[in-house]
Formats: C-alpha cells, structure tokens, sequence
C-alpha cells in the first residue's frame, strides 16, 4: 500500500508540474472553483456546503502538494494544518480575482499559481 501511496504521490507531481497534463486529465477550471469558493461566503442557505466543496479540493490539492515534495521545490511555505484550507481558499479568491484572465486555466494550476504567489517561504 505504502508502495502504491509513493507511485500515486510521484504520479500527480508530475502531472501538476505540468499544465497541459493538468489539462488533459481535468476540465475543471479556476473559474469552476472559484464558483463554490466565493458563494460559500455569500448563500446563506447552501453557503456551508458549498465553502465544503471548496475547501475539500483545496485540501486534498495542498496534502498531494506537501506529500509530493513540491513545497520545498517551489519554497512554499503553507499555513499550519489547522486553518490551512480556509487561509489557502481565500488567498486563492484573490489570486483569482486579480487574474482573472486565468480563470480558463485548470484549477490545479491556479492553485499552485497561488501558493507561490502568496505563501513564499521569508
């Protein structure tokens, strides 16, 4: 299993170190994460499913970013576990905002476009 858990984890570094991989494998773009992420924060009804959504991909995104090694390759310092998911979701709605001409790109790409623009290790 442990063997299995390593190929996994080697697999998806290479695929995230390259976009057309990324984009190959998934149509899900910045602009479809991006939609759960802010209206989280704004239905009062459905907002904490959808913040859920939102978090939970930002979450298994970040643990294969840290497990794959390439938070020290990219010297990303990410937030402590314990608020990491909220504090990466909403500097990603920055990042989001402020490129917003990226919003076509693949989610995983703008994810790792934010870790390295707003967690860079001092």
């Amino acid at each position: 299993m442990m063997r299995h858990m390593s190929l996994l984890a080697a697999a998806a570094a290479l695929l995230m170190a390259s976009g057309q991989a990324a984009a190959d494998i998934s149509d899900y773009s910045v602009a479809d994460l991006l939609e759960p992420c802010v209206e989280g924060d704004n239905d009062s009804r459905g907002g904490a499913v959808l913040e859920m959504e939102c978090e939970q991909y930002v979450s298994g995104f970040t643990d294969l970013y840290i497990r794959a090694g390439l938070d020290k390759r990219d010297k990303v310092c990410l937030p402590p576990e314990g608020n990491r998911a909220d504090e990466v979701r909403w500097a990603f709605m920055r990042w989001a905002h402020d490129n917003f001409d990226q919003r076509g790109m693949p989610a995983v790409d703008g994810l790792q476009a934010t870790l390295k623009a707003r967690f860079k290790c001092k």
